[in-house]
């Protein structure tokens, strides 16, 4: 045993009185293998569009897809103040055709390094996009059914899978059919739904952070008790 914990690499941590306090990704997480991309191995990213959060994280990635029509300036902003590379989300249901092409094409000038498709866009945009950009396409997958090996000759190189309940089970699924192939998915609310999503086969896990309304809301009762 003694030998055991002497072989493990001892981690040095520097914090500082302003800094400490950040959102930390569970640390399971770092138990996937990780995706590299032009480099940078990631296994965490935050699922997140609040740059306050976001400049405040030590999570490896952000994953910005946000239920409305994409924007530049909110891309712009995420991007510059993100201390991490941020995959954008660039339409691909309503938002769609020349508009998400055009979306994907100024996010990857501005530095993304990859975009986010939603699950209903169509294989030709997705083959037109591939045209386009130089970065990785990464589609949104919610369901068992779809139809991965389409969309693997359509142009996607990571799969996003986020089917609630089902996440890990849809992984799997993929994971046997495909081997290779990169997987993000989400991790779930538990330390036990993470280790299963990364068993089933994802190589990175999205992590939603609690809201800065909450984060507030502990420091304020930490206020309201020395007062």
């Amino acid at each position: 045993m003694e030998n055991k914990v002497k072989d493990k690499k001892y981690i040095p941590i520097i914090e500082s009185r302003l800094r400490k306090r950040i959102v930390q990704v569970p640390k399971e997480i770092y138990e996937a293998s990780g995706i590299s991309i032009f480099g940078k191995r990631i296994k965490s990213l935050i699922f997140s569009t609040d740059v306050a959060i976001i400049k405040n994280s030590n999570a490896d990635g952000v994953i910005a897809v946000y239920p409305f029509t994409p924007q530049l300036s909110i891309t712009h902003a995420i991007i510059e103040v993100s201390p991490s590379p941020v995959f954008v989300g660039v339409g691909g249901g309503i938002t769609t055709g020349q508009r998400s092409l055009d979306i994907a094409l100024h996010a990857e000038l501005h530095g993304a390094f990859g975009v986010v498709l939603n699950a209903p866009t169509p294989n030709d945009l997705i083959t037109e996009m591939k045209q386009k950009i130089d970065i990785p396409i990464a589609i949104t997958v919610v369901s068992e059914k779809e139809n991965i090996e389409e969309r693997i000759k359509a142009g996607v190189s990571i799969f996003n899978v986020s089917g609630g309940e089902k996440t890990a089970e849809i992984v799997r699924n993929i994971r046997s059919r495909f081997p290779q192939v990169p997987i993000i998915a989400t991790g779930g609310p538990t330390v036990d739904s993470i280790r299963d999503t990364i068993k089933a086969g994802a190589n990175a896990i999205t992590y939603t952070p609690p809201s800065t309304g909450d984060l507030f809301s502990d420091i304020m009762d930490n206020y309201r008790e020395t007062l």
